[in-house]
Order: structure tokens, then sequence, then C-alpha cells
């Protein structure tokens, strides 16, 4: 059997990450707050990871630039893995994967909007001075911090 491959994305990934994004979690998607901090928004390849097997995605996250008040910090999301693939633990990898590229990139901060329980395995912790760019569950709201520093992020969350 052939070995999963992660790799940094490109450009040429584009199509087939928005399909299994759209798959994922429907055009539904467009309307969370999580989208505000990517419209407009540059994502950074070389920290966006993607996963595959024989040349076929099988899952992808993608990290964007963000401002927290006065803080520079990576924005983590959308994530997404093809439902055939889930239970292989492809999504904690990528997560991972992008996290310790963020950290040798220079960042201090990663945020995201995503399940608490599920994030938390990863180090990532409650956000509840972050704002977000629409209305959110705030208990959603998290964050990893990747070197020690004077302080968490509190704020609202920009591009």
């Amino acid at each position: 059997m052939t070995e999963i491959l992660y790799r940094p994305e490109t450009s040429q990934d584009d199509a087939a990450i928005n399909s299994l994004t759209d798959q994922a979690f429907g055009p539904g998607r467009y309307a969370k707050a999580a989208e505000r901090l990517r419209e407009g928004n540059h994502r950074l390849l070389s920290l966006s990871i993607v996963a595959t097997l024989d040349g076929r995605l099988l899952g992808s996250v993608r990290m964007w630039p963000i401002q927290v008040g006065g803080a520079a910090a990576v924005f983590l999301g959308p994530i997404a893995v093809d439902a055939a693939s889930r239970k292989l633990g492809i999504g904690q990898t990528l997560v991972a994967l992008a996290c310790t590229a963020a950290r040798k990139a220079g960042w201090n901060h990663v945020l995201l909007v995503g399940d608490a329980p599920y994030f938390s395995r990863m180090g990532f912790c409650p956000a509840p001075s972050v704002t977000m760019p629409g209305p959110v569950d705030q208990r959603r709201v998290l964050s990893l911090r990747l070197r020690t520093g004077p302080s968490d992020l509190a704020g609202q969350a920009r591009v």
C-alpha cells in the first residue's frame, strides 16, 4: 500500500481543495464568520498542507495571515478530509504539520474556529479575548501559542 504524502499546498491544488471543502462543508460555509478572515486575504501556501494518496487529494488545511489586536497571527482553516478517509488521523496530522510550519516560519500564534474537544488534543485553548468579524459561538474560538511570549491574543481578529 502506498503511504499518504503530506506536502505544502501549491496553486495547482486549488480546484481539488475547493471541491473537497465544498463537499465537507457545503455552501453554508461562506456565511460563517471565519470566512470573513479569508475574503480578500491570501493564503500562506508554504504553511497550508495537503494530504494525497496516489495523486488523489485526501485532505487539506489552509493558513492565512491575520491581525488580532496589534499582534500578527495565522488563521487556520478550513480543514477538510475526504469522507472515506476520515478516522485515519489525516486531519490531526494536517493541523500538526501546518502549526509546525508556522512556528518554523516565525509565527507566534494560530487562531481557529472549531470543535474544542478535537482541537484541544493538539494544544488549542479557548481564546475568550478574541472577537471575530461576525457572529460566532465564542466557545469555538481557539488559539495555540507557538512560542513563549508576554501575552495571549486579545482584540478583534481582522485581515
